[in-house]
């Protein structure tokens, strides 16, 4: 999958991914109405209002979505697919009344899932009682729910969760400063759980996060990664600068406490509130998570029957200005084989020197990789 803002291979469909179900695919459509909202929809909020245009006729809005990749045939318009970008444009096609473009930050692939993903979008406000008359433009916050609305009528895997208005030149891709993307591992012999289904790279071995966290090191900064790019990238170079390469072992975003963790839980809530150090009183239900440590089936031992065992979740982070094809994927294939001990800490920096994909390891899955946040520098 191509992990770019910038690269135009990011719209192609990732072989490995599943054939998607066919929904709402992306095809041309006559133009309806304006459709009628709630009253609470249409009741708007002045968040985000500095960029509104001065020209009466049209506003750009920078919108952030976030969505689950399972049932999407990637981000990018396809024909007779269904998309992430096909189903926002059919969304606003139903809230203004007239098609839209909309050109997202970041393209991503069947199967991989975002967090904030980022596009922007013209629209031009008409009188729904007067067709033709053009009216001042939506506050930010009509537009967040009025979408909304009709996104939560298709599926529901896709929502926005916010709205800028930005001037008439800001690009979405092209203003990008940095993209941070996060890939979650769940390892443990058992079988994944069905709420992880499409939602982490399920691997049986236990994994050296110390062995990765060396690998880490050796990518980061400024390198050609032609061994980390796949066939297809469109990018001119193959140099890019990677910020930060990490692994962290956090709790299963899908976490219960135990009976015991409970109990330790309200011991420490009760000491926390006997020493208060600030004039802020705590919360009820505070919980300091930093002092809670992470420990391989902690709790197995004392679970009884019906409860399954649990896996360690390692999250691999990204971050830099643009990605190649596919190469947050690759460099995770390679960090989990060094975790594996399939190849050594050694072994990546001769799979770097290559400058060849053919050096590297098998690619990750897209189930586990999740486009973070992209970061601007807005007006």
């Amino acid at each position: 999958m191509k992990e770019d803002g910038g690269d135009p291979s990011l719209a192609m469909p990732s072989s490995d991914s599943p054939t998607q179900p066919k929904r709402i695919l992306d095809s041309p459509s006559e133009s309806p109405k304006p459709q009628k909202l709630p009253r609470s929809v249409e009741e708007g909020c002045g968040e985000g209002r500095e960029g509104m245009s001065q020209n009466p006729r049209l506003q750009r809005y920078l919108v952030a979505v976030e969505y689950i990749g399972t049932r999407f045939s990637g981000s990018q318009r396809q024909p007779n697919c269904r998309t992430v970008v096909g189903v926002l444009e059919d969304a606003f096609h139903k809230f203004i009344g007239q098609p839209v473009s909309i050109s997202f930050s970041s393209r991503t692939d069947a199967g991989v899932h975002a967090l904030s993903n980022v596009c922007h979008v013209d629209v031009e406000r008409i009188s729904k009682r007067k067709p033709g008359e053009v009216l001042t433009p939506h506050e930010p916050g009509v537009v967040r729910r009025a979408v909304n609305h009709f996104l939560q009528k298709c599926e529901g895997d896709i929502t926005v969760i916010d709205v800028r208005c930005v001037p008439a030149d800001f690009h979405a891709r092209f203003k990008a400063l940095e993209r941070t993307y996060h890939y979650r591992i769940l390892s443990g012999p058992e079988p994944l759980s069905t709420f992880e289904k499409d939602r982490a790279w399920h691997v049986p071995e236990e994994l050296d996060i110390l062995a990765m966290k060396k690998a880490c090191s050796i990518l980061i900064g400024s390198h050609d990664f032609s061994s980390f790019r796949a066939t297809g990238c469109q990018a001119k170079s193959p140099i890019k600068t990677l910020d930060e390469l990490s692994v962290t072992e956090v709790l299963p975003s899908l976490y219960f406490p135990s009976i015991m963790e409970r109990s330790e839980m309200e011991s420490l809530n009760g000491s926390l509130s006997c020493s208060k150090t600030s004039d802020h009183e705590l919360p009820a239900n505070y919980l300091d998570t930093s002092r809670m440590s992470i420990q391989k089936n902690s709790t197995d031992c004392c679970q009884g029957f019906g409860h399954r065992s649990t896996h360690r979740c390692y999250v691999i982070t990204a971050r830099a200005r643009s990605f190649l094809y596919h190469q947050v994927r690759l460099m995770v294939g390679g960090l989990k084989s060094v975790g594996t001990g399939e190849i050594t800490v050694s072994d990546v920096e001769r799979i770097l020197n290559a400058k060849s994909v053919t050096a590297a390891s098998p690619m990750a899955p897209a189930c586990g990789l999740y486009l973070g946040t992209v970061k601007y520098d807005i007006p």
